[in-house]
């Protein structure tokens, strides 16, 4: 039996943290070596992973997401009272009694091991141990010669990508080792082979509390859900029109008899004639989306309503692109490619050219979804940054020198090129953490005092109320900086450089109030990342997984005690087209 080590956390646990301890150290009682812990972004994970880990007194290692989050279990375990003693590191020889490291720091594979040596690329059953690169596999037979080591697992819903498969073969190689799992994404939403990566890896969570409920019991603030509609502009706009009559001219053409040999109607009549009573039933059952499109087809005087069928609200609208779609597809495997006609050849390639613009496209093996410009322009539209932009001023306005806001963006800048036929309607950087950066310095110029900043995985630039106070900030932390001239109303800062360290500075000016804005990736600052006096988060993201959404959300959710009557505003930037079939994708996204 192990002592704890002799440190001490410099406060009081709350109550979802003491619980959450007690039902870990009951299972390890009871001999569990694999625990999962269900907690909200803001809810105290890193110290119930910090405490449980003091408390076994035996060598530990944290693994997390990113370097944000890496460094921020570092920081917490230093506020602890006496942590000298135990000091804890950030390399992988794990000579410190405690380490922190990154995901990364274990999966990282050695490229030579992806090919055999005729240079084919190997098997996805291949073990995933036997692709590691040296150092990667000097941790795990670092980990092996530990033993009985506690290992926690931040954020652990991560593990459903490649690093559970990975870290399921290193388990198998610890059988001392005491796991624990945390992470703010409750099992309930996972798929059923995610489940089952989970059960094997942890069991059932030992304990859980929802975002409501942590809100409820006073642990998380108050916190209100808004979306902001814009609409594209002028360019885009016209853009949109122009895709949107390749629709029209693609539905004219297919209600044209001499479409081809074997008119589109006259197929849909056929159809819906072959649809008994109880055929009817059992499509609706095995095929909604085909049994709601022609309902709405019938709504709009397009065929006769199929026997048994009946008309509901959804179904009393004309069709959406989706409905021509799924209808297009059984028209096309039906008629036109079995046919031999040369016209119905001609009618295949026309419908190959119509169908991107409604974001479809005629494959091989028939009609498949697929993103097209239209999305693009939509989820990337420079309007979307403006909004931000006008929000940033009403909460300005609104709450005064106490709003600190962060702006989320998938990626810090293209790297893809663009389409091109969206050349000239669309920014390269459109979408990006650096053009949201260069539309807010322009949109609230006339607040010079504000500061605004991004920091993402390998670039610092601010305006320049924000460049001068993070240069004096970095440089207070030990960072070398040297600031840039200014270019399109934003310098660029320079210098010694790891995204942990700026990430660490720019957080400590942004609660102070130094920075007003930050601007930054979801991949960075989007998950486990945390500054209690966050008010207002601007979401340009496209991301819709539950985990997405909910670490997003979390990143307003802590309790200022600043402020302790804060509710946090969580902004969804939408753009929506209402002319084009697809312009409400970004809203149902």
């Amino acid at each position: 039996m192990t002592e704890p080590w002799p440190v001490a956390f410099p406060g009081r646990l709350h109550r979802f943290q003491a619980e959450a301890l007690a039902r870990i150290e009951a299972g390890w009682a009871a001999g569990r070596q694999r625990t999962l812990v269900v907690l909200p972004p803001g809810a105290g994970k890193t110290v119930v992973g910090l405490e449980a880990a003091r408390r076994r007194g035996r060598p530990a290692v944290v693994l997390s997401p990113n370097t944000a989050i890496q460094g921020q279990w570092v920081e917490q375990w230093r506020a602890y009272d006496g942590a000298e003693a135990v000091p804890i590191g950030t390399d992988r020889a794990l000579a410190s009694p405690l380490t922190s490291l990154t995901y990364q720091s274990v999966a990282a594979f050695d490229p030579d091991a992806e090919y055999d040596e005729s240079g084919t690329a190997l098997a996805a059953a291949e073990a995933h141990l036997d692709r590691l690169n040296p150092g990667a596999r000097a941790l795990v037979d670092r980990l092996v010669e530990l033993g009985d080591v506690t290992l926690v697992l931040d954020e652990c819903h991560h593990l459903l990508e490649v690093w559970g498969a990975l870290l399921d073969e290193i388990l198998a190689l610890l059988p001392a080792a005491t796991v624990l799992g945390l992470t703010a994404t409750p099992p309930s939403v996972v798929d059923r082979a995610q489940d089952a990566l989970l059960d094997r890896l942890f069991g059932d969570p030992v304990y859980a509390v929802s975002i409501p409920a942590a809100v409820r019991d006073g642990r998380l603030a108050p916190y209100a859900e808004l979306a902001f509609l814009c609409t594209p502009t002028s360019v885009e706009r016209d853009w949109l029109a122009e895709e949107a009559l390749r629709f029209t001219e693609l539905r004219t053409d297919l209600l044209d008899p001499s479409f081809a040999s074997t008119a589109f109607l006259t197929w849909l009549d056929a159809r819906v004639g072959r649809i008994g009573a109880g055929d009817w039933n059992r499509l609706a059952k095995d095929s909604p989306v085909l049994a709601d499109a022609l309902l709405r087809f019938h709504h709009a005087e397009l065929c006769s309503l199929p026997t048994g069928a009946r008309l509901r609200e959804p179904h009393r609208h004309e069709p959406q692109a989706d409905d021509w779609a799924v209808l297009i597809s059984g028209y096309v495997e039906e008629a036109l490619r079995p046919s031999a006609d040369p016209h119905d050849a001609e009618a295949l390639d026309r419908l190959r050219h119509a169908l991107p613009s409604i974001g479809f496209h005629l494959t091989g093996a028939g009609i498949r979804r697929g993103r097209s410009p239209a999305d693009r322009v939509l989820a990337r539209s420079a309007a979307k940054a403006t909004a931000a932009g006008v929000i940033l001023a009403a909460e300005a306005r609104g709450i005064g020198d106490r709003m600190r806001a962060l702006v989320l963006c998938d990626h810090e800048r293209a790297t893809a090129t663009l389409p091109a036929r969206l050349v000239g309607i669309l920014d390269e950087q459109a979408g990006s953490a650096l053009a949201a950066l260069h539309s807010l310095t322009a949109d609230l110029d006339d607040r010079p005092d504000l500061g605004i900043a991004l920091v993402t995985g390998r670039t610092v630039a601010a305006n320049p109320a924000a460049a001068r106070r993070l240069a004096a900030g970095a440089e207070a932390d030990g960072i070398t900086v040297e600031v840039g001239p200014l270019i399109g109303g934003v310098h660029t800062l320079t210098g010694s450089w790891t995204a942990r360290a700026w990430v660490s500075t720019a957080t400590r000016l942004l609660e102070s109030g130094d920075i007003g804005v930050l601007v930054g990736t979801r991949g960075l600052l989007g998950e486990g990342w945390d500054a209690r006096t966050v008010t207002t988060l601007v979401d340009l993201t496209t991301a819709t997984t539950p985990t997405a959404v909910v670490q997003t959300r979390g990143r307003t959710l802590r309790r200022d005690p600043g402020w302790p009557d804060k509710v946090a505003h969580t902004w969804s930037v939408v753009c929506v087209d209402h002319e084009h079939p697809r312009g409400w994708l970004d809203w149902d996204r």
